[in-house]
């Protein structure tokens, strides 16, 4: 239970927070906008601090395509892994409802987004399904690389004591690359909560933000399972 509470908090964070620098911050309320770079750091560093505050709980996968990497990696049973698939996207909905409950207090200027995913005609920079596939896919591949790497048994102690550093950096870098393609999703959660609010073409494309995210995830969970990136030292 202590596990499950950890990735909800953390998934809440996430969301309210990454999204949030999209929605409040972001150029279509019309306020002073933080760009892709301050939207990016905002995603990169809810993850460093929930990676410090909840890491040692759960591990703070605070994403369903994380904890599949990790199960395919052979690091967690099928049952802590629906445990986390639960809590994280109870979390998501969670921190999407306090940001809906934040921007209906707005007398004018917001759009109704939420820092929903997508691709296509009038979604950011208009890229198509197959650049929005692409990127998905070798984005959450590269993040999950960057996660069960620098966290893998055997990892010298002073790499893996800035493990949430690395991975939060990761997923900085994703986002300065791809906001513009998809929003940035590689994390069903993440997309499902907005998607759930917003709905329309947001619930109508939620699909390739849960299969292309699970899909990364999965090759990179085997690459390490097989052991074709990593060798986990024998106990």
């Amino acid at each position: 239970m202590n596990k499950a509470i950890a990735e909800f908090i953390g998934t809440f964070t996430l969301v309210l927070f990454g999204c949030g620098a999209a929605v409040i911050a972001g150029p279509a309320v019309g306020a002073t906008t933080v760009g892709v770079l301050g939207i990016a750091f905002a995603f990169g560093l809810a993850i460093v601090a929930m990676a410090y505050g909840i890491g040692q709980i759960s591990g703070c996968h605070v994403n369903p395509a994380v904890s599949f990497g990790v199960l395919l990696a052979g690091r967690m049973g099928v049952g802590d892994f629906v445990q986390y698939v639960i809590a994280q996207c109870l979390g998501a909905i969670a921190g999407t409802a306090v940001l809906y409950l934040i921007m209906s207090g707005k007398a004018s200027g917001w759009d109704g987004g939420l820092g929903q995913n997508g691709w296509g005609a009038g979604y950011l920079g208009e890229y198509g399904l197959v650049s929005a596939l692409v990127f998905e896919v070798v984005a959450t591949f590269v993040f999950l690389v960057a996660i069960l790497g620098v966290t893998a048994k055997g990892t010298p102690v002073h790499i893996a004591g800035f493990a949430g550093m690395a991975i939060g950096l990761t997923l900085v870098l994703i986002h300065i690359v791809g906001i513009n393609v998809t929003g940035v999703s590689v994390n069903p959660a993440r997309s499902l909560g907005p998607a759930l609010f917003v709905g329309g073409q947001a619930l109508a494309q939620l699909w390739l933000f849960i299969v292309a995210p699970l899909v990364g995830a999965g090759v990179a969970g085997l690459l390490y399972r097989s052991g074709a990136l990593w060798s986990e030292p024998a106990s």
